[in-house]
């Protein structure tokens, strides 16, 4: 595993762990057991930093509520001092959306409650999951510096920022990450990395396989859980997507063949050397997965090779892609 720094000095592995799809979007959860052992192997391969959030939950067989955060906290316990733990707060699921809250008594309790679930006195990297938009930045920025002030978080960021909002939030308290969107298939915040670069800001990529789709693993006759696992109402999975993204799913196949690696670590190696500060966090329930996507981080692609495959993307078709869920507030 190579690793990279975020902001000024938080170093991780270039290829961490979202550990989001262990408990939600992706199906019922899996059992804490095997995602205990997963995680436990994700350490072992090198990875450094696991991405959960105080919203991620999912409902178990006997109707209780299995917490991503919980289910993190617990695994990475025996390696607590060795590991970097990034978590959210800020947000709330609605049937159809989103819901804002970034209010600093809010953000306060929200992050009494992911010590207590992550069973830790300290969180790594503390996101607001989304921008509220009755909360100005620079509110929230100072109550980010007040917790770090109370050694309750030591790095903070935030999740699908944009430039004026980063800006005025970084003038108060210095932001470490952002966490945005980011695939072959998602280039829309690429705009912002002069932007970080000028900062000292890291950008963390959250669906850095579309949600999987380039892994190339799935197919027109692919089935998922309806209700539970979000890909089933997904774009880029559905019969007529899978037909449009042909031309991109041959050009990774290509690649991959010369470079002697899959299409998933082609994808992930694309944005790794596209900037030295950018960090991907894939997430799997699969051991396979972990080691393929891990191997990614040891593939170079040069200026050159990195260009074609722009050209190439610039002038192709394909599906639209899920681009997350919509803000209600």
């Amino acid at each position: 595993m190579k690793y990279r720094t975020l902001g000024r000095d938080l170093t991780v592995s270039a290829i961490s762990l979202g550990c989001m799809g262990m408990t939600h979007a992706f199906g019922a959860p899996s059992d804490t057991k095997e995602m205990t052992k997963r995680i436990h192997e994700a350490v072992e391969l090198g990875y450094t930093m696991f991405d959960t959030a105080e919203c991620y939950t999912g409902t178990l067989p006997d109707g209780s509520t299995a917490y991503n955060e919980e289910l993190v906290g617990a695994a990475l316990a025996p390696y607590r001092e060795k590991v970097v733990i990034a978590t959210k707060c800020g947000v709330q699921h609605a049937p159809n959306g989103l819901i804002t809250d970034s209010r600093p008594e809010t953000i306060r309790k929200s992050v009494e409650g992911s010590l207590r679930r992550l069973g830790t006195d300290y969180i790594d990297l503390y996101y607001q999951h989304r921008i509220d938009p009755d909360v100005e930045p620079e509110t929230v920025a100072e109550t980010m510096s007040q917790l770090m002030k109370e050694g309750k978080i030591r790095y903070w960021g935030i999740s699908e920022a944009n430039e004026e909002y980063l800006r005025r939030a970084h003038a108060v308290c210095p932001v470490t990450a952002v966490q945005n969107r980011y695939s072959m298939m998602a280039r829309w915040h690429e705009s912002l990395f002069c932007t970080l670069e000028e900062l000292h800001i890291g950008y963390v990529a959250f669906s850095p396989l579309a949600n999987g789709f380039l892994s190339a693993k799935y197919d027109e006759k692919s089935k998922f859980e309806q209700g539970t696992d979000y890909r089933s109402s997904m774009p880029q999975f559905s019969a007529e997507g899978v037909k449009q993204n042909r031309e991109l799913l041959a050009l990774l196949e290509k690649v991959g063949e010369e470079k002697h690696a899959t299409p998933a670590q082609i994808s992930l190696a694309w944005m790794l050397c596209k900037r030295p500060s950018l960090v991907a966090i894939p997430g799997t329930r699969k051991s396979e997965r972990l080691r393929e996507n891990a191997g990614a981080a040891e593939i170079e692609l040069s200026p050159e090779e990195l260009a074609h495959i722009d050209c190439a993307l610039n002038h192709m078709e394909m599906s639209a892609v899920f681009g997350g869920a919509k803000i209600i507030k």
